[in-house]
């Protein structure tokens, strides 16, 4: 899986990238086959100063997306992340009784 991480207006530091990493490579238990994991972490425009994450992965023949937004980084992609987990959850499950149905 290749995995990009992109800080819009600022830098973000090693140890969030390696955070983010690690929680990504975490959707591989849900789902074998995913190809690309686009990580994007923006400041919203707001006087809370939320921190924004959203995440894009490509499986074969579908794009999912999480979007999530908090305090912190590590909320905003851990949140993220499971609702991509669930995403992927349901996508495998699918394929599963299709293929069961085709038998």
């Amino acid at each position: 899986m290749n995995i990009t991480i992109t800080a819009r207006k600022f830098k973000a530091r090693d140890n969030l990238k390696e955070f983010i990493i690690g929680e990504v490579n975490s959707l591989e238990k849900y789902f074998d086959n995913i190809l690309d994991a686009d990580i994007i972490l923006s400041y919203l425009n707001s006087h809370d100063s939320l921190k924004c994450a959203e995440i894009v992965v490509q499986v074969p023949g579908q794009t999912l997306t999480a979007k999530e937004e908090s305090s912190e980084f590590t909320k905003s992609v851990s949140a993220a992340v499971e609702k991509l987990s669930r995403q992927l959850e349901k996508i495998k499950t699918k394929r599963t009784i299709r293929t069961k149905n085709e038998d």
